[in-house]
This record gives structure tokens, C-alpha cells and sequence, in this order.
């Protein structure tokens, strides 16, 4: 049991939080101080510095050819296609500098950022998939991000290993998924939450090992129910077929039934699946972790968001790939006692770095590869390295700056551009009074010419839709419909969609639950649960226990 050993009040928003014992513990393993931030200002400031999906056409400052970026044509630093960044014609060592002893470390460290070429976008070993960030190993996706290994998948977000799967938000090894959210293992599963091992399951809620079932929540090992009641095959199968759900109309009809279904279910305090040990939610096969959200196979860790195969690490988002023992790192693969590191892989005893990889004993670097004892981008040996890193940190340490991520201040992108604005949503007036950047939007995104009238049903659309320019019917803003996406389309009996892709991830966000935790009763037996529904919301929502009796009793 954890013991409380200090009180804390965030700097930045004033809140009280807690340190225990084995806060402590951690910390010293990386000699760093103790938080100044409370947690969620921590995650809010490493958000501010990744970029998702706003994208822009530029031109690579290296090669002159047109290219999509993260970063606007008219930005402040030198942008390369990945092809050129991750090639042998430049070297990020030829932009080293010295500490200056006189400076603050951050001042110095944006002067290093301000000089170094950047990845335009972040995709590795992808194959034609250039509108997709932060993926690997991706073959025919578009806008994909933060993708591994998916092939013809379209508008995914934290998708892995999984193909044809559209419009999916953390889908794992499955296929032919239309509008699923935190799906495990699953095929041709439509407009559902929280399904594992499930096929052709449309408009469910809380499934496992399910198949041929529409509008039912809370089932295991089920076929053939509709609203959670047996049916016949041929009785089903009707009933599928009088949703018309190739129509607009009606697929419009069945996801307002879907969302009243959902209330109607038992809701668990928690989603966890084989978890000991665990808050937070939609943690996987994990024990031991506290205010974790997103997580598979995580062990002895705190303050996680998105990540897989974490072990004794703390305040992290967008990780994979093995991390140990690292604090306030986004946007890593296999990063090892390390802090304070951004887009960085297969790095270890590295801190306050971006957009490194394949090294060790990096201090305020950016863009290296394959190197070792570097500071600020300047090779030291051995000796030199560690005589002086100690004096930095004792210089950062009296200016307040040791133990702290980055400053949101300094990052290259406006607070709207980033993932902080989707789990953390701001006005631009509130934000710029916190201190974030804002990106004023740029007029394009609206068409003035005429109208085009989606059919309503699939088997009406030709080809030609891929030619005209949509209207959001929420936004008023312009999209388009590309050529593969329309075949998904096609063959799945799915109506055009008559909302944006934007516009339909907003609406995936606001289906899943705040990354938040609050204190309420359950709804059975009156027990305290901590929660991500907030206490004023009128699910039922059970603790484990009674869960637990619910679905197997």
C-alpha cells in the first residue's frame, strides 16, 4: 500500500495532488524532483507539443518537391520528407552548439530546434500511406495516425495490425470495421464499443465472443440477439434487413436507437480486461498501473495515455515498444531510463531530446541517430560527457527547469493543432491566457460552388462522387470521398457519410469517456468506485464485483 508522503499544489492550476512513497522511489531512479505540475496539467503540456492530423502542402525545404506536412509553408523551421531526414545527406551533428552557462537550457534548446531540419511527418517503412503521421509499416492507408502495421485502413485512429477498417478509434487485429471504438479481434464490426472477439456485431456495447448481434450490450458467447433477446437466424436476419442500414436514413435511425441502447446498459466503473490492481480505463492485460488510459500489457506505472508494453514508467503518451523506467516522454518506441524526450526511438539514459534515435547519453539533442556522449548535438568523450552533464543540471536545477517538460511556449504548433485540444478542449481566449500558442485557421476548408446531394442509399453512388467536393452537414467545411474508401464503402452497404472525416472523429470523441477520474457510488450495491463517468451522468454503473455478478449470473 502506497503511502502519501507529501501535499502538493500544481503550479499551474493550482490543484493539490499527491506524492507517496512510491512516487519516490521512481523519481530517484532518474535523480529527478518531484512534479511541480499535477498530472493532468503534465499530460496537457506534453500534448501541446504533438500535432496529429492538421495538415498542410509545402514544399521539403531540402528536396523542393511538394509534400504533406505537419507543419504550415511558411513555418519558422527547416522541414524534410521523411525520405530526406532519414537519409545520409545531411548530418544533425553540423548544428551543434555549446552550453552556455550564462542562458537558461530551454532558451538555448529552442535555438537548437529553430536550426535542425524536422521530420515533416512521422512515417516509417510506410507504403503508399504519405497521408498518414505517426505510423509504421502501413501499406494503402490515408489518414491513418498512430498506426502500426494496418493496410487499406481509412480515418483510424491507434489502430494496430488490423486491415480494411475505417473510421475506427484503438482497434486492434481486426477487420472490415466500420465506426468501432476500443474493439479487440474483431470482423465486421459496425458502430460498437468495447467488443472483444466478435464478428458481425452492429450497434453493440460491451461484447465477448459474439456473433450475428445488433442493438445488445453486456453479452458474452452470444448469437443471433437483438436488444438482448434470442432470436431465430431467419428472424435476424430480417430484422437486419428492415434497418436498411445502406441507406443514410436509415443508418441515421439505428445509431439514435444505438445511443439510447447504451444508456440502458450496465455500465462498468472501469473497463478492464485481466487487470489487477489497475485504474484508470480501457486497460489491458496490465496490474499495477494507476491513472492509465489506453494501456496494454503495462506493469508498476502511472499517469499513462495510449501506450503498450510499459514497465515502471510515469507520465507517457504514445509509446510502445518495451519503455523502462522513463518519465514525461511522448511519442517514443523502446525509450529506456530516459526523461523528458519527444519522437524519439530505441534511446537509452537520453533526456530532454526530440526526434532522436538508435542512442545513448543524449542531453538536449534533436535529430541524431547512432550516437553517443552528445550535448546539444556536440560530440564529447566518455569523461567529458559526464564531468559536464552533472554542472548543466545543477545550472537548470537553480532556474527551475530541471524535472520540467518542455514549455508549451516553445512548441512549433498552435494549441488547436494538437491532440491537447481533444482531450483537453480550450477556446483560443482561454488558451492564450494559459500561456499555449493558438493557430488562427486558414480560410480554405469551405467550397461557394454548388451543393452536391449525397444519395441516400449506396447502390445509388457512382463513381463520379469521388470528383465532387462534400459539404460537412455540421461544420459547413469541404471534403472528399477518395477512390478506395468509396469501394470500402460499396462493398460493405455503408451510406456516404454526410460528415467530414474531422467532423467524425469529434463525434468518436465525444462517444468515449473523459480521461478523468471522479469518486461516485455504484449503482447496485452503493459502494464507492473511482470512475471516468462523471458523477452527474445517469448510466448504471456497477463496481467490479457487481459487474462481475451481472454478466455471469
Amino acid at each position: 500500500m502506497e503511502q502519501v508522503v507529501e501535499n502538493k499544489k500544481c503550479t499551474k492550476c493550482e490543484s493539490g495532488f499527491e506524492i507517496t512513497d512510491k512516487d519516490l522511489q521512481f523519481y530517484a531512479k532518474l535523480n529527478l524532483p518531484t512534479p511541480t505540475f499535477c498530472p493532468i496539467c503534465r499530460v496537457q503540456r506534453r500534448m501541446t507539443w504533438r500535432n496529429d492530423r492538421t495538415f498542410y502542402i509545402r514544399k521539403c525545404d531540402k528536396s523542393g518537391k511538394q509534400i504533406i506536412s505537419i507543419y504550415p509553408t511558411h513555418s519558422q523551421f527547416t522541414i524534410y520528407h521523411p525520405d530526406e531526414w532519414y537519409s545520409d545527406s545531411w548530418n544533425a551533428m553540423d548544428y551543434g552548439q555549446e552550453f552556455d552557462f550564462s542562458r537558461p537550457f530551454f532558451d538555448q534548446w529552442e535555438e537548437l530546434m529553430l536550426k535542425v531540419p524536422r521530420l515533416g511527418i512521422d512515417i516509417v517503412n510506410c507504403e503508399n500511406s504519405d497521408y498518414c503521421n505517426y505510423c509504421g509499416d502501413d501499406k494503402n492507408c490515408y489518414l491513418d495516425i498512430a498506426g502500426e502495421e494496418n493496410e487499406d485502413c481509412y480515418y483510424d485512429l491507434f489502430t494496430k495490425h488490423s486491415k480494411n477498417c475505417v473510421d475506427c478509434t484503438f482497434a486492434y487485429n481486426s477487420e472490415l470495421c466500420y465506426e468501432a471504438i476500443s474493439c479487440y479481434n474483431c470482423y465486421n464490426v459496425r458502430h460498437s464499443m468495447y467488443l472483444d472477439n466478435c464478428n458481425d456485431c452492429f450497434f453493440c456495447f460491451d461484447l465477448k465472443g459474439c456473433k450475428n448481434c445488433i442493438f445488445s450490450n453486456n453479452l458474452r458467447q452470444k448469437e443471433f440477439y437483438i436488444f438482448n433477446k434470442p432470436h431465430s437466424k431467419e428472424e435476424y436476419e430480417k430484422k437486419l434487413k428492415e434497418l436498411k442500414l445502406d441507406s443514410y436514413e436509415g443508418l441515421t435511425e439505428a445509431k439514435r436507437i444505438w445511443k439510447e441502447a447504451m444508456g440502458c446498459a450496465v455500465h462498468r466503473d472501469m473497463y478492464n480486461t485481466n487487470s489487477e490492481n489497475c485504474t484508470g480505463n480501457n486497460i489491458k492485460n496490465s496490474k499495477n498501473c494507476h491513472y492509465v488510459f489506453n494501456a496494454s500489457n503495462c506493469e508498476d506505472s502511472k499517469y499513462l495515455f495510449d501506450v503498450l508494453d510499459v514497465k515502471d514508467c510515469y507520465d507517457m503518451s504514445y509509446s510502445l515498444y518495451k519503455p523502462e523506467v522513463a518519465c514525461d516522454i511522448i511519442s517514443t518506441l523502446n525509450m529506456r531510463f530516459s526523461a523528458f524526450c519527444m519522437a524519439s526511438h530505441y534511446c537509452s539514459e537520453s533526456f530532454y531530446c526530440d526526434q532522436c534515435n538508435n542512442s545513448s547519453n543524449l542531453f538536449g539533442c534533436i535529430g541524431l541517430n547512432h550516437k553517443k556522449y552528445c550535448i546539444f548535438n556536440k560530440q564529447y568523450s566518455r569523461e567529458e560527457y559526464f564531468e559536464l552533464l552533472p554542472k548543466i543540471i545543477e545550472k537548470m536545477k537553480r532556474d527551475g527547469q530541471w524535472g520540467e517538460f518542455f514549455p508549451s511556449a516553445i512548441s512549433p504548433f498552435g494549441y488547436n493543432e494538437t491532440v491537447a485540444q481533444e482531450y483537453y478542449p480550450l477556446d483560443k481566449v482561454s488558451a492564450e491566457t494559459s500561456g499555449f500558442k493558438w493557430r488562427d485557421e486558414e480560410s480554405k476548408g469551405f467550397y461557394d460552388g454548388p451543393k452536391y446531394i449525397i444519395p441516400d442509399e449506396i447502390s445509388e453512388v457512382d463513381d463520379d462522387l469521388c470528383k465532387q467536393v462534400l459539404t460537412c452537414e455540421v461544420t459547413g467545411k469541404s471534403y472528399k470521398v477518395i477512390a478506395a474508401e468509396l469501394r470500402f464503402y460499396k462493398k460493405m452497404g455503408i451510406p456516404v457519410p454526410h460528415r467530414s472525416p474531422d467532423q467524425r472523429h469529434r463525434d468518436r470523441i465525444a462517444l468515449r469517456n473523459p480521461r478523468w477520474l471522479w469518486q461516485r457510488t455504484c449503482s447496485k450495491c452503493s459502494g464507492g468506485v473511482n470512475t471516468s463517468y462523471r458523477p452527474e451522468r445517469d448510466e448504471q454503473i456497477y463496481c467490479e464485483k457487481c459487474y462481475e455478478e451481472f454478466i455471469y449470473n
